[in-house]
């Protein structure tokens, strides 16, 4: 940790170091999970307050190694708002801040390149309905032709027009992408997303007759959903073992 972040936790309000912990939890979380595509891919969290500023990794370090206070702060421009020893890759941002403008409940957006989830993004038909994991998937998905590494501006209106009011978004030839209202509902939903990427690719890989689930089942998927978790979001209820789990296998996230 660079000597200007050590007293970071005084300077910053209690909402964001909240909001620092949780961002830099998910990525440690997605470096465990094996999502990770050493340093190229972003998770971004809005901060708590009515300036729109943003949180996102610094350029060059690891998944594993990210911590509360090595997070960079940022406006939706990708400028730096706060000092910071670190930069950040701004090209990252051009998604992340796309959506961020456009859905004020995409308070966290998480994208991946994960190759499970490359892989189904380069099929035609997209994410099947072969599993229970994908039923909630299949509810709120979206999907995004790929036009090249994310450096034209003007790509944003597609992509706010694709993801639409959905959680997930399926990148054509590219990846993954999925927002919440919390760090924890982005990540849990990646989860379900990787999940039922991994099944059907392994599921295709078998060799026979796939059977899918019928649409009156994915139909009332939503309502099932909301009856096992009792309204409380998959993201809520995951998170509380998922931290205890980094805290077991790579403590150090909150410092």
């Amino acid at each position: 940790m660079a000597s200007s972040d050590v007293n970071l936790k005084q300077i910053v309000s209690a909402a964001e170091w909240q909001a620092r912990v949780d961002l830099a939890a998910a990525y440690r979380l997605t470096a465990l999970f094996g999502w990770d595509d050493l340093v190229f891919t972003h998770i971004s969290a809005s901060v708590p307050g009515p300036e729109h500023h943003f949180l996102i990794n610094p350029y060059g370090f690891m998944f594993d190694e990210i911590t509360a206070s090595s997070l960079v702060k940022i406006d939706l421009d990708g400028r730096k708002v706060m000092d910071s020893p670190y930069e950040i890759n701004p090209v990252g941002f051009t998604i992340h801040s796309a959506i961020h403008a456009a859905r004020d409940d995409a308070l966290c957006v998480m994208h991946t390149h994960s190759v499970n989830g490359v892989a189904v993004s380069a099929q035609e038909r997209g994410l099947l309905p072969l599993s229970q994991q994908s039923l909630g998937v299949l509810a709120s998905l979206g999907y995004h032709d790929y036009e090249g590494i994310a450096l034209n501006k003007a790509e944003k209106p597609r992509l706010v027009r694709d993801l639409g009011n959905n959680t997930y978004l399926m990148l054509r030839n590219h990846g993954l992408l999925t927002v919440g209202a919390t760090a924890a509902d982005a990540f849990v939903a990646m989860y379900f997303f990787e999940a039922s990427c991994m099944i059907q690719v392994r599921a295709q890989a078998g060799g026979s007759k796939l059977l899918p689930i019928a649409q009156p089942i994915l139909e009332g998927i939503k309502q099932q959903i909301a009856q096992v978790t009792r309204g409380v979001s998959t993201g809520a209820l995951a998170w509380p073992g998922l931290l205890r789990r980094l805290d077991r296998m790579n403590p150090g996230y909150a410092d």
